[in-house]
């Protein structure tokens, strides 16, 4: 084991989504926690600590911006960069998010799975080839 922390939390209630986010990074040899909703996704980040944070706005039982500023105002969790990633490409939603602490705003429709995991490997550990 190399130390690094390898862990994504996905908080997407769209199983399709969300099973291939999994798989992809599965396969590029992360460790990848989905959660379907905002209370599930606030359990598994103070349970896991992840690397990043994938998270959706619209969200059953606690929206994407209430589980932002809750990780945001945690000591412990502040520091995990949380990409935000929606349909909502409106921007005060955008703002909002960024306004809250997300690293970056993703709108889901103008990219591809490739290009979604691409971007949030930014954000992840390297490990040295």
């Amino acid at each position: 084991m190399d130390g690094l922390n390898k862990t994504i939390l996905i908080v997407e209630d769209e199983e399709i989504l969300s099973k291939n986010l999994a798989e992809h990074f599965f396969q590029a040899g992360y460790q990848a926690l989905v959660a379907r909703n905002g209370v599930e996704a606030l359990k598994l980040a103070k349970e896991n600590k992840p690397a990043v944070i994938l998270l959706d706005i619209i969200l059953p039982e606690m929206d994407g911006l209430d589980v932002l500023a809750t990780l945001k105002s945690d000591m412990k969790l502040q520091a995990i960069p949380i990409i935000v990633m929606s349909n909502l490409e409106q921007g005060e939603e955008i703002k909002e998010a960024l306004k809250l602490g997300a690293t970056d705003y993703l709108v889901k429709s103008q990219h591809s799975m490739a290009e979604i995991a691409d971007i949030i490997k930014k954000y992840l550990p390297q490990q040295n080839k």
